[in-house]
């Protein structure tokens, strides 16, 4: 049986007049590693941003780990409960890094188990330095984010998410805000995660790690899913006209 962690089903999601997201049906299952990929504007971010209520849907239902999150009509005071159950289980890394420029990196790690699981300090820092461990800067645990590049933020980030124990990790194109040379050791940190089996959803303009770690490729196009398979599927035999357009030219750089 299909162990399915994500479902979106019928989302439709409009800012004002401007609808982002139609009709979009899509399922994640437990361990897959998930990527989307289309032109800017496209709907990729504010997808995911739904998926742990970042961003509140007008129709459709979302469903993640068996929590269902209302769609904007249904958010009152009393739902609030349960955006805060599905955000438990939802990690997210950003484009930026949002870290607390006052607050160390192992307080920076160590601050969400405090305060949403509620660990006392002592075992939320043994998590946070274990997990700057797993992302290769342990040795930076006491530092402030100021001091580190932002390659090195951007993994800090990563396990920040990560010390919340999320069923799932979404990320927002995490390596856009980093100059070149920076990207690899954040995509690497990406790459033990997938092959660790942790359930993801990716927004990136990096092709070729799509095309490496992705079970399955996304294609959305004004807000639509266009097309979705393999990444032998997507990249190599696209069956869409509109696919073929949009990776000729993002190939081509």
């Amino acid at each position: 049986m299909v162990n399915t962690i994500v479902e979106i089903k019928g989302v439709n999601k409009s800012f004002g007049p401007v609808q982002v997201l139609r009709s979009v049906d899509l399922s994640v299952t437990k361990g897959e590693v998930l990527v989307i990929i289309g032109a800017s504007g496209s709907g990729k971010s504010t997808l995911i941003r739904c998926v742990n209520g970042l961003e509140a849907f007008q129709e459709g239902r979302i469903i993640v780990d068996g929590c269902e999150l209302p769609c904007e009509a249904d958010r009152e005071v009393g739902e609030d409960h349960k955006l805060m159950g599905v955000r438990r289980g939802v990690g997210m890394v950003f484009q930026q890094f949002n870290l607390f420029p006052h607050k160390s990196v192992l307080e920076n790690v160590a601050l969400a188990p405090m305060r949403v699981r509620g660990k006392n300090k002592a075992d939320a820092e043994a998590v946070g330095l274990r997990l700057l461990k797993r992302v290769g800067l342990q040795d930076h645990a006491h530092k402030y984010p100021a001091q580190l590049s932002g390659g090195q933020q951007q993994r800090v980030a990563i396990a920040r998410a990560l010390a919340m124990e999320p069923h799932v990790m979404l990320f927002d194109e995490p390596t856009s805000a980093l100059d070149p040379e920076m990207v690899g050791e954040v995509l690497d940190v990406m790459r033990e995660l997938a092959a660790e089996g942790m359930t993801m959803m990716i927004v990136t303009h990096e092709m070729g790690f799509a095309k490496e770690v992705a079970n399955r490729v996304v294609f959305i196009d004004q807000g639509t899913v266009h097309e979705q398979g393999t990444p032998q599927e997507i990249f190599d035999n696209p069956r869409e006209e509109r696919t073929r357009l949009f990776l000729s030219r993002v190939l081509k750089h």
